[in-house]
């Protein structure tokens, strides 16, 4: 499970902090806004995006080092 993929905001908190994001098989991992890259903390629901799936703080996997898919070569 853990390593990099690619998948679609599906949710985002931004008073809370916090949302998930669905890989393109289908499993929806949680993430915090200090998991964005850029260091924004706030992403648009519904962007396409690159990050890493590791082991969480709470037993269950967790996705981090969320950034903007990258183009198509």
């Amino acid at each position: 499970m853990a390593g990099d993929q690619t998948g679609t905001v599906t949710t985002f908190d931004d008073p809370a902090g916090f949302g998930t994001v669905t890989a393109d098989e289908g499993v929806e991992h949680f993430f915090h806004c200090t998991a964005i890259a850029d260091g924004s903390r706030q992403i648009d629901v519904g962007a396409r995006v690159r990050f890493t799936v590791v082991p969480g703080r709470q037993g269950r996997w967790e996705a981090t080092d969320l950034g903007p898919e990258a183009p198509p070569a």
